[in-house]
């Protein structure tokens, strides 16, 4: 596993346009990369067409052309990694017409948030769609889901981030999450 200080380094570098050290920074995050894209595609359903490669590899197209981003450190990549592959797999469900709010998906829960995953078809839209709502009216709150949940970072590394201390962040997670259980439960038929 790579030091943190050693990532770091090679970003801050790619970020100063030096193309090599995007080469030498790839092999050094590719399995957290992988992880991040298995903790993903672990809740799609069992057929799906979308890999967790081709998940890593759509990621890697993506960041590339990221080549303006001003990386702060290891935890800002793997957060904006996690939100191009958040944004990968919406787009990917809106192209297969999953455009229905619960169109026969099992609702996406987040109380239990580590294990959300562990159920199948999460309903990507109808949390993507909440989670743009969430942002009109807290944005902070959003990357506060999106670097925890999405991110796999800890409250320290999403902390660090955000610039913010780590108990601002475990409240606005808390809060978050129940704002979100009440946006997604909203969306759920009656008779369900």
């Amino acid at each position: 596993m790579p030091s943190p200080p050693q990532v770091t380094e090679l970003l801050l570098a790619w970020g100063q346009g030096q193309s090599a050290a995007l080469e030498k920074l790839i092999p050094l995050v590719h399995n957290e990369l992988k992880r991040l894209a298995h903790h993903y595609m672990a809740g799609q359903r069992t057929g799906h067409t979308l890999q967790t490669t081709a998940l890593v590899n759509e990621a890697y197209l993506r960041l590339v052309d990221c080549s303006r981003v001003r990386w702060q450190n290891r935890a800002h990549f793997f957060a904006v990694s996690a939100q191009l592959m958040r944004r990968i797999l919406v787009d990917f469900a809106r192209s297969r017409g999953y455009l229905k709010r619960g169109a026969g998906v099992r609702p996406l829960s987040l109380e239990r948030a580590p294990d959300i995953f562990q159920r199948t078809d999460p309903d990507f839209v109808a949390l993507d769609d909440a989670l743009n709502a969430l942002a009109a009216i807290d944005p902070r709150k959003c990357q506060v889901i999106e670097l925890r949940f999405f991110g796999g970072l800890t409250a320290e590394e999403t902390a660090e981030v955000l610039k913010i201390s780590p108990d601002t962040v475990l409240r606005d997670w808390k809060l978050a999450k129940v704002w979100l259980h009440r946006e997604l439960n909203r969306e759920l038929p009656h008779d369900a």
